[in-house]
């Protein structure tokens, strides 16, 4: 543990929870098979854009690459629009998009980012999210995805998997002017789509060692006439007690070995209780819950001007659903309330659980 209070470290639950699998860091995703799925999708991404937006924007590229989330973080502006579009059905895992509120301000041929931008970009994402799926349909029966639900915040809360995931950019031009667009899909759901599209399996994972077949004896070195080594012992003579024995085979009169197969316990259908069994140790851990009302950005010279009476004007409309947090991630909002003397916070939205696990991990 973390130390005496029985708090425990973000390393420490990814150690519990992770059990005896490979790692998330480990698996290696199949880039070129998405690459080439991706350079497909240009003119279907770009009807989408322009048709919404009524402008007649250009995609330069789509670039597919194997990135963590430190790495997309430094990309990031430091509040950002994020679209997340999990998968429900066909595969598991982690889907979203991402952009800078200017960017997406700038898309909808808007001057600043409002509820109107943010209306007509998850309507963009279900569309390009939608025409991802049917492309993949035919060789992914059953793939759907849950409709996209929009948030804008600072990066650093944003839902991001751990470990490596499949990165692909979007380049788009209006002029003279260049946005991005990021989608992440998680390792686990990027190379079964890639497995899919004809993309080699192999690459999922590090190759494991060899298992013993069940239910399978051990097997003896085998000597003439298929007897054991041990009835083998050559016939020349044996040195006893000073003694030579010549021509006497000296394992004469004790038979033969009577060998029967080992019957090994059926290791089927573990799995899930092995993962019970790993939570459960975490069960009565204490984790840090907060209570987020808003956020603002200061620029240092006001920071070191506030003095008793100032006003901080919050990012969160009155009214708004709070964010609550556990160790730093957001898990569900809920709506402010006073208990006798103390404030308290009514659960009013919990985040699907897919997207909580995720941020457990």
């Amino acid at each position: 543990m973390s130390d005496v209070s029985g708090t425990i470290s973000q390393d420490e639950i990814d150690a519990l929870l992770g059990g005896v699998g490979i790692p998330v860091s480990d698996v290696a995703i199949d880039v070129s098979t998405l690459q080439n799925f991706y350079d497909g999708m240009k003119d279907k991404v770009l009807a989408n854009l322009n048709g919404l937006s009524n402008q007649n924007f250009e995609v330069s590229a789509i670039v597919v690459e194997s990135l963590k989330r430190d790495q997309l973080l430094s990309r990031l502006s430091v509040d950002v629009v994020s679209v997340y579009v999990d998968f429900s059905s066909g595969v598991s895992g982690s889907h979203a998009f991402f952009i800078s509120p200017e960017s997406a301000a700038k898309i909808a041929g808007a001057d600043a980012y409002n509820d109107d931008v943010s209306g007509m970009f998850q309507e963009l994402i279900n569309g390009i999210s939608g025409a991802e799926i049917t492309s993949i349909g035919s060789k992914l029966p059953g793939l759907a995805a849950n409709p996209a639900s929009i948030s804008n915040g600072p990066s650093a809360t944003a839902t991001i998997p751990d470990g490596v995931f499949a990165l692909a950019t979007y380049t788009f031009t209006l002029g003279a002017d260049t946005f991005n667009l990021y989608e992440v899909v998680s390792a686990n759901a990027a190379n079964a789509i890639a497995t899919a599209l004809g993309g080699g399996s192999a690459q999922s994972a590090p190759a494991q060692p060899a298992q013993p077949a069940m239910n399978q004896a051990p097997q003896m070195p085998m000597g003439q006439m298929g007897q054991p080594m041990m009835n083998q012992m050559p016939m020349g003579g044996m040195q006893m007690g000073g003694m030579q024995m010549g021509g006497m085979n000296p394992m004469m009169g004790m038979g033969t070995p009577n060998v029967q197969s080992v019957q090994y316990p059926n290791l089927m259908g573990t799995g899930a209780a092995g993962e019970q069994g790993n939570i459960g140790l975490i069960m009565d851990v204490f984790m840090e819950m907060t209570v987020e009302l808003g956020r603002a950005k200061k620029q240092i010279k006001d920071i070191l001007g506030m003095g008793e009476g100032t006003i901080i004007e919050l990012d969160k409309l009155a009214g708004e659903p709070v964010d609550i947090l556990v160790n730093h991630k957001p898990i569900a909002k809920g709506e402010v309330v006073v208990i006798d003397e103390n404030f308290g916070v009514r659960v009013t939205e919990i985040l699907a659980q897919n997207e909580r696990v995720s941020d457990m991990h």
